[in-house]
């Protein structure tokens, strides 16, 4: 999760109290201290909450909490007669743009630090490190609408920010910082993205890096918000997020012309609740008319509607609000889980370890003595990273999310190798050797199963060091093994082995093809080792 960096002062202006009753409410609202420092608190939220990813976030659902300013707060968006023009042929490339106006911000330098913490917040948690989202903020002054957002060749050039002298896109990507971190996501593409204005100045190359030209400073008044991605729900999401955090700090949102659709749309979401679905869940006893007051305290419109319901009106900020119950641990917030009555349970029972837990503990212990380190991917992935990549043909008893909401969460992971090599090419840039490992579910043909997988990269990591690893592994964990030749297209051949249990393949080590080390943007050779604890212990380790 980010860290969100409070200045005490620029917090204590935006809330309109002290710090001593800042900081005593603060976990109150869901936030996790990370350090309390002379100037400043970091503290963490969860991935859900991405409105409170700024000082402005935080100050205004602080104001909620303490009763200074409760209820929905209102977003009024004016025309600007601004618009941007979508060329066709950036379609296959990064499709969607949101864009606003925000005029009259006055930006200290503690708002500008603000901003730029928000806006790399949301690159790492809605865009996924701005492959999925990324936003651009621009001195408006600087350059003259209408403005368009096409595809150019690489032999482009414009003055990228900081620096002094023109680049061609080619040579941004390959000796810029921010070119050489976020190159690969648009790397290979016949044509990149671009913003350019009417004199054809060039406002953005995204998601690398903004143009010199429209460099926000202390003296900046009025600013053009650019969000480009993959996904239009998380585009909208992040301009609706930035749009209300610069409103906060004093500044008016006009709406931008993108192809026709004008935007942003700041109006609340509409929703009943229901009283008693909430009092069930929380073991309570709140009327509608209490749970309203909480939920103007969280800063929702809210007003009791009937008996059993409660009316309403959902910030537009608010993107984890997706059920009920997302609602109702907001009554429980708004009330202080500390005033929710405790109980014991009507029924008792001595619990005792699970023995897939059991197994799973000795294996990180032996994984974590032989000099790995445990990471924890995620549970979903994609066909791109589980097959594609690895050289493998799709699975056809891999478990498919029915309706996904990204391209890249589509099924549940069937294999943990990928997710490793995925995770050595988000950290590349890392210092060597990298040596990690995951042990956990994976699921195929509806049933769940347990593995285990380890990798390392280095300029030495090859066959042998796999074979040693994959050696005493299974030497600590007691299982008789025979080694025989692999086909695995993820391996190179001849460097490769399938570990035979009872006649059975039960995994394979060895090094990674240089193939797939291509396909995840790997400049080391790796070596890996897969193994299935459930083919390894059977029952022990097998559920439905």
């Amino acid at each position: 999760m980010p860290v969100v960096s409070l200045p005490y002062r620029y917090l204590e202006r935006l809330c309109g109290t002290d710090r001593k009753t800042i900081m005593e409410n603060l976990p109150l609202i869901g936030s996790d201290i990370e350090r309390i420092l002379e100037d400043q608190v970091d503290v963490e939220f969860f991935p859900s909450r991405v409105d409170l990813y700024s000082t402005e976030g935080v100050a205004r659902a602080m104001r909620g909490y303490l009763g200074i300013e409760t209820g929905e707060e209102i977003y009024p968006v004016t025309p600007s007669g601004i618009s941007f023009t979508i060329d066709p042929n950036i379609r296959e490339i990064r499709p969607y743009l949101g864009s606003a106006v925000i005029r009259d911000i006055a930006l200290d330098n503690e708002a500008i630090i603000s901003l730029m913490g928000v806006q790399e917040a949301l690159h790492w948690v809605v865009g996924r490190g701005r492959a999925k989202v990324a936003i651009g903020v621009h001195d408006l002054d600087a350059v003259t609408p209408p403005f368009r957002y096409y595809g150019a060749p690489v032999t482009k050039r414009f003055v990228p920010l900081d620096y002094e002298r023109e680049m061609s896109l080619t040579g941004i990507m390959e000796e810029h910082p921010k070119g050489r971190d976020y190159a690969h996501i648009v790397s290979g593409k016949p044509l990149m993205p671009l913003i350019e204005d009417a004199d054809g100045n060039v406002l953005s190359f995204p998601p690398i890096i903004n143009g010199e030209l429209t460099r926000v400073t202390d003296k900046t008044r009025n600013l053009l918000l650019d969000v480009t991605g993959t996904d239009e729900r998380a585009v909208q999401t992040a301009l609706r997020v930035l749009c209300t955090t610069l409103i906060t700090a004093g500044g008016r949102c006009e709406s931008v012309s993108v192809n026709g659709a004008v935007m942003p749309d700041l109006s609340p979401a509409k929703r009943e609740i229901s009283v008693s679905g909430c009092n069930r869940l929380l073991g309570t006893s709140f009327s509608p008319g209490e749970i309203a007051v909480l939920l103007r305290k969280m800063r929702y419109g809210a007003e009791a509607s009937g008996p059993d319901t409660v009316s309403l009106q959902i910030p537009c900020y608010r993107a984890d609000i997706m059920h009920e119950w997302d609602v109702y641990e907001d009554v429980a917030i708004g009330a202080g889980f500390a005033s929710l009555r405790a109980e014991l349970p009507a029924t008792f029972s001595a619990g005792h370890e699970h023995p897939i837990q059991a197994l799973a503990s000795a294996v990180r212990d032996i994984c974590t003595g032989l000099g790995y380190l445990e990471v924890m991917p995620f549970t979903l992935s994609n066909e791109e990273v589980m097959y594609t990549r690895m050289q493998r043909s799709p699975d056809p008893r891999a478990l498919r999310v029915l309706h996904p909401i990204s391209e890249e969460q589509t099924l549940v992971r069937s294999d943990l190798l990928p997710l490793l090599l995925d995770l050595f090419r988000m950290n590349k840039r890392r210092e060597l050797p990298q040596r990690i490992f995951h042990t956990g579910d994976v699921v195929s043909e509806e049933r769940t199963g347990q593995k285990v997988a380890l990798a390392s990269t280095h300029p030495g990591a090859d066959f042998s060091e796999a074979y040693a690893t994959a050696d005493a592994l299974m030497r600590e964990l007691g299982v008789a093994f025979t080694l025989e030749k692999s086909s695995d297209p993820a391996f190179i051949p001849g460097r490769v082995a399938d570990i035979v249990v009872d006649g059975r393949c039960a995994g394979m080590f060895g090094e990674i093809h240089p193939g797939v080390l291509n396909r995840f943007d790997i400049d080391q050779p790796v070596a890996g080792i897969e193994l299935d604890l459930s083919l390894l212990f059977g029952d022990r380790v097998s559920k439905s």
